[in-house]
Parts: C-alpha cells; sequence; structure tokens
C-alpha cells in the first residue's frame, strides 16, 4: 500500500511578525483563539493517514517544542513513526550542505527508516483545513515525480509576493515556475514527492554546492521532471506579516470564513488546555468576537479574537484587537486594532489605537 510520510521545514520562512516572533519562530505563533500556526500543517498530514511527521526548524523553537509535546495532541505519541523535531545538527567535519540542505544531509535516517515510498512537504504559512489524500490520489494516477498543490486567489495582496507562480498546461503538467506577480495561481509550498527522487535531488544539489531544495532541486531541474499541479479551492490563507496575520484573524469573525475552516471534518487539532468555559460577568457587553476558554469578561468587547485565559475588567473597552493568552486588561482601558502577545498587563486609563493597516502590537510580558 502507498503511503506518506510528512515533512514540515521551516527553515525557508523568514519571521516577518516582528514583536510576535522575538521569543519564537513564526511557526508558533497563536492564531485564531486557541491555535498555532503550525497546527493547520500538522492537522492537514494526520488527517490524510500520515503516522510519521518531522519538522526542520533552526532558531527560537522553545515556544514550538512546548506547544507540540510528544506529539499527543495529533495522535504522534506512538511507537512507530510518530513526531520529529530536527534541528540542524553539524557533527559531521565533511559536511558541505547549506541552507535546507543541511537538514536533509544531517537527518537522512529520518527518511531511510521511514516505510513510505512518498513525502509529503509542507511549510507553516499555508492556512488550510486539507485532505491530502486526494492530492496523493492524483500524484499516482498521473505517475508524476513530484504534484505541486496550488490555489488561485480572487484577490492578489503583498502576501502573495514571496509565493512562487504555477504555469501548467490543460493536463496540469507544470512548464513553468516563474515570479509573476500577476499570475493568481499560488503555489502553496506543499508538494508530494517520490522519496527516492528525493534523496537523489539532496546529493545533487550538496555536490554542486547549492543552497535550497525546491529552488535548485526542483524549480532548475523542471524540464528534466515530471511535475503535476493539484488546485485545492477550499478556505485558505497566506500569514506571513503582521498585516496579513491581523486581516486573516478579523476575516474568521464572519461566520462563514470560519466555519469553512474549523467546521470542516476532520476538524483542526491543537494543544489540549482544560480551562473553565467564559465567563461573562454583570455589565459585560460582547459583540461578533472569538472568546476562547478560561476569559473573564467584566467588560466591553466588540469584533475582537480573545485567547485562554484573557480577563478585561470593568469599565475596559477592546475593540478590533488580538489578545492572547493570559493577558489583563484594567479598568478605563481602551484598545483598537492593536495586538497584544501572551502575558501583557495593560494598566489602568491607557489608550493603545493602531489601524488596520498597522494594527499596535505589544510584545509578550510587558506592562504597559
Amino acid at each position: 500500500m502507498n503511503t506518506m510520510m510528512g515533512l514540515i521545514n521551516l527553515e525557508h520562512e523568514h519571521h516577518f511578525f516582528h514583536e510576535l516572533t522575538y521569543f519564537r519562530n513564526g511557526a508558533s505563533v497563536p492564531f485564531a483563539g486557541r491555535y498555532r500556526l503550525i497546527d493547520f500543517a500538522l492537522s492537514n498530514m494526520i488527517n490524510s493517514n500520515i503516522e510519521e511527521v518531522a519538522i526542520f526548524t533552526r532558531a527560537k523553537y522553545r515556544s514550538l517544542m512546548d506547544h507540540l509535546g510528544t506529539g499527543e495532541n495529533w495522535e504522534l505519541d506512538r511507537r512507530n513513526g510518530g513526531l520529529f523535531i530536527l534541528p540542524p545538527d553539524w557533527n559531521d567535519p565533511s559536511d558541505i550542505s547549506k541552507g535546507d540542505l543541511q537538514f536533509f544531509h544531517n537527518n537522512r535516517d529520518y527518511f531511510d527508516r521511514g516505510k513510505s515510498s512518498y513525502v509529503l512537504i509542507s511549510g507553516s504559512q499555508f492556512i488550510a483545513n486539507m485532505d491530502y489524500k486526494a492530492a496523493f490520489q492524483y500524484h499516482l494516477e498521473r505517475n508524476a515525480d513530484i504534484t505541486l498543490i496550488s490555489t488561485n486567489v480572487e484577490s492578489l495582496r503583498s502576501e502573495h509576493d514571496p509565493y512562487f507562480r504555477i504555469e501548467a498546461d490543460e493536463f496540469g503538467w507544470v512548464h513553468d515556475i516563474t515570479n509573476d506577480k500577476t499570475n493568481s495561481q499560488i503555489f502553496t509550498g506543499v508538494y508530494i514527492i517520490n522519496k527516492e527522487l528525493l534523496m537523489s535531488l539532496v546529493d545533487q544539489c550538496i555536490a554542486r554546492h547549492q543552497d535550497y531544495l525546491f529552488i535548485h532541486g526542483i524549480k532548475h531541474n523542471l524540464p528534466d521532471l515530471k511535475i503535476q499541479h493539484f488546485q485545492y479551492d477550499g478556505y485558505s490563507a497566506f500569514i506571513n506579516s503582521i498585516e496579513s496575520y491581523y486581516r486573516h484573524n478579523m476575516n474568521l469573525l464572519t461566520e462563514e470564513n470560519y466555519r469553512a475552516l474549523f467546521y470542516k471534518q476532520p476538524f483542526v487539532r491543537t494543544k489540549v488546555s482544560n480551562q473553565p468555559p467564559v465567563a461573562y460577568r454583570e455589565g459585560a457587553h460582547v459583540k461578533k468576537s472569538i472568546l476562547a476558554n478560561g476569559c473573564v469578561i467584566d467588560g466591553d468587547v466588540e469584533g475582537s479574537i480573545l485567547f485562554r485565559g484573557v480577563n478585561v475588567k470593568a469599565g475596559a473597552v477592546v475593540k478590533n484587537s488580538i489578545i492572547m493568552q493570559r493577558c489583563t486588561i484594567e479598568p478605563g482601558v481602551y484598545l483598537e486594532n492593536v495586538i497584544l502577545d501572551k502575558d501583557v498587563h495593560v494598566t489602568g486609563h491607557q489608550r493603545l489605537i493602531g489601524s488596520k493597516d498597522k494594527p499596535y502590537v505589544v510584545a509578550k510580558r510587558k506592562v504597559m
């Protein structure tokens, strides 16, 4: 039976989240009230019957490790397969690899031990609730070397600029991978590749002193490879900046978008936290917002997302804002278009106002 193993490659993802990535990498940035960005890639793999997943991460991964733990919340705490967090290892004095090829070279045993003949590779900045089984079946039916998963976006924004665009013929065969910013067929960073081919391309790239698997191993060898593309048409988002992060969080306040992402089975998984339901005290006013467990609300909340354990005290107003875990908003505070990272304490009668295009961001554990 043909199966896939999973790889979440964080090496190529730049941390453009400013204050939100002072103490964590981009994959572990909280999202939508109770999730992290990596939850979507990881859940998609597990929900597609992938039983072994590796994560390539180079820096600021303590928060990521704390969130993932043993992988039990994704059913990856298993004897065979499971979850592997793989930082680079430079103990080999003969190693000449660079870029993400260092990870492939120094963790080759992960691929050698895996029983699957195919590898699904993903990043963390493409957000969707997607079952990869259909794409895998398509890959097998087309007898492709590689299948790139793409999506067609209706409105191009700056968040799409870093991503490659796909040009394919009427039969789905990819004939070019470009940087054409007018092309709305965007490569999501998710692709399926035959494992033997993957390791062969890794060896070729290292021998040529090249840096990145996808650019130098796949894009530059496009004429010699049989590459298909599989289009995903469901709800999705690309999150790679503060502006896109804020906008896509706010988009989930629309019921249609929230249901498209979170009510679709199988569900997105995350770390379980046992906390009491939200406490709405007398005098609290809440409108069009997402509130996670453990919040205590005495003040006014409108058009906002509150993570677990947030305390909004009487007389405080939170509007169009994202408030992360365990923040405390004292009486008389007014927040609008603001992002507060974890454990921020806003003292009484402060006014913090940003804009929808440039939200005001406060790093974790600050006292304002």
